[in-house]
């Protein structure tokens, strides 16, 4: 193998951790101002996107995006995220929610 092919086989992975970086010093800056520690699900939306919902130890929560699931699983790794299969049971019951997000929900319904 010359030292052309080992750079182009190295460059996705290279690709995917620089992304998977950039996003977990979002994740992890959320878990700092929410308690120091966040719990998260690796979620497909479609076929080029991945979220990352995310639950500070405070019930506080958000989401991140990500270009792709292993991007996405990645990130979540970096930023110390406790990784959860889905987002029921335990997890859910973590979540607090306030007026604005009531008032989403509702106006969706109508």
């Amino acid at each position: 193998m010359t030292s052309a092919e080992t750079a182009t086989t190295a460059a996705p992975d290279a690709r995917v951790e620089r992304r998977a970086k950039r996003i977990a010093k979002h994740l992890s800056s959320f878990a700092a101002q929410h308690g120091g520690h966040a719990d998260g699900v690796v979620e497909y939306v479609g076929r080029t996107a991945t979220r990352i919902v995310v639950v500070g130890a405070d019930g506080a929560w958000g989401d991140q995006v990500a270009p792709s699931y292993a991007i996405g699983r990645r990130a979540a790794e970096l930023a110390g995220l406790t990784l959860h299969d889905d987002f029921e049971g335990e997890l859910g019951l973590k979540v607090k929610t306030g007026p604005y997000e009531w008032k989403r929900m509702a106006g969706i319904q109508i």
